[in-house]
């Protein structure tokens, strides 16, 4: 039987840092107010060089060299985000394309703050059934770019970064043991960024100021994630054929502290075993679960043999929750100095093949070009005519440009 183990794991957060005082200068509040609602202190937030698929390319480094793998032998990337860079070409090519993972396949999904549970989920399945053998499942936000910062009720949340894991195939019983993935679209309103066909950018909206910022509903978003944690966490834990006493540690999705509390006293742990970074970073949506958990294994919260449970919930409304045995010891990660040197010149190499691929599509497209004009002007030559039609379709415009220009010299415009 084909297990799914996590065996790499990096993160990536822009390095600067926007503190609740210096957002009590953008909008009516203060450090105390924001801490008290929220258990918030401060945010990272992207400055004009980081991107949603540049900080996943740089937490999928961490992630590949933790696990020492090749980029080359990647199958899958999947990147969870609902902000990505364009709506097309999907953000995960590009990082698969940073990463110079020529073979793997790539692809985004999008379900809010749940999305890298489900990413989790659904690259795992591909490769427990053996469809795959290695996959990179990121998490990445550049919440900022969507945020209305007059809009206290949201700008003080949200934060940006990058959390990336590397799953491997092994016959080895561990790994990604179960999860649960649910929907109610009835509350989609709840939480929404104006963006898409239904609602397309126009010059109107523009000029009203009505940008494709992110709205929420705060106190319909509090019950449902306080209801839903708390089931879905049950549900992937008997799914597991485990009890919650077995789970050592529980990472949800870092939205607000009270949530979290919550979380622990419905299910009847102590709140040292729900992981929270959330002060330091806030809200960074499908990025947030991947960031704790990379920090939770840096504080050595998980050691091999643990059961963790990730739980994630958001925008759709969608939630989800995946419960994995750690069967690698992550002390036994700490890769060498001539190890990270060799991963180093891997992605070096990985690098000369991405330009390489851009290379040769170039010059496949100008050999395409030299070849069709050669031919159009091998047929005008049997015909009779010296010059090709696209040059005689050329000549004319430059004529018409031409005389347009000496009516305008003519008439002083």
């Amino acid at each position: 039987m084909r297990y799914a183990h996590i065996t790499g794991w990096g993160a990536y957060v822009p390095p600067r840092i926007v503190t609740n005082e210096e957002l009590s200068h953008l909008v009516p509040t203060s450090d105390a107010w924001i801490r008290e609602r929220t258990g918030i202190r401060q945010r990272h937030i992207a400055d004009d060089e980081d991107h949603t698929s540049t900080m996943a390319i740089k937490a999928g480094r961490k992630a590949l060299q933790r696990a020492n793998l090749d980029p080359g032998r990647l199958d899958l990337v999947v990147c969870a985000t609902s902000t990505p860079d364009y709506l097309m070409p999907n953000t995960a090519s590009l990082i698969q394309d940073g990463l110079g993972a020529t073979h793997a396949a790539a692809f985004d999904l999008n379900t809010a703050c749940s999305g890298f549970v489900y990413a989790l989920s659904v690259a795992s399945s591909m490769v427990r059934s053996g469809a795959y053998e290695n996959a990179l499942v990121v998490g990445s936000e550049s919440m900022s770019r969507v945020m209305d910062w007059t809009d206290r009720s949201t700008c003080v949340l949200f934060g940006d970064g990058a959390g990336a894991v590397v799953l491997q195939a092994s016959e080895m019983a561990g790994g990604v043991l179960s999860f649960r993935l649910g929907s109610d679209g009835s509350g989609g309103d709840v939480l929404t960024v104006g963006l898409g066909t239904r609602n397309p950018v126009s010059a109107e909206r523009q000029a009203k100021g009505d940008g494709p910022f992110m709205k929420m509903a705060g106190r319909e978003v509090y019950r449902f994630a306080t209801r839903i944690v708390d089931r879905v966490t049950r549900e992937v834990v008997s799914d597991a054929e485990l009890e919650i006493e077995d789970i050592d540690l529980i990472i949800p999705h870092q939205a607000n502290s009270r949530i979290l509390s919550k979380a622990a006293q419905q299910l009847g742990i102590p709140l040292e075993r729900i992981y929270s970074n959330l002060a330091n970073y806030g809200n960074t949506s499908a990025a947030s679960v991947p960031l704790a958990l990379v920090e939770a294994i840096e504080e050595g919260r998980v050691r091999a043999g643990d059961h963790g449970v990730m739980v994630g919930f958001g925008g759709g409304l969608t939630w989800g929750a995946a419960l994995v045995e750690w069967t690698y010891d992550p002390a036994d990660r700490e890769w060498s100095m001539w190890r990270r040197s060799v991963q180093g010149a891997r992605f070096g190499l990985a690098g000369v093949k991405s330009f390489a691929h851009r290379a040769e599509r170039e010059v496949r497209f100008w050999e395409i070009r030299m070849r069709r004009r050669a031919r159009r002007r091998r047929l005008a030559k049997e015909n009779g005519s010296a010059e090709l039609p696209e040059d005689r379709a050329q000549q004319a415009r430059l004529n018409g440009t031409s005389k347009a220009k000496k009516k305008r010299d003519r008439s002083g415009g």
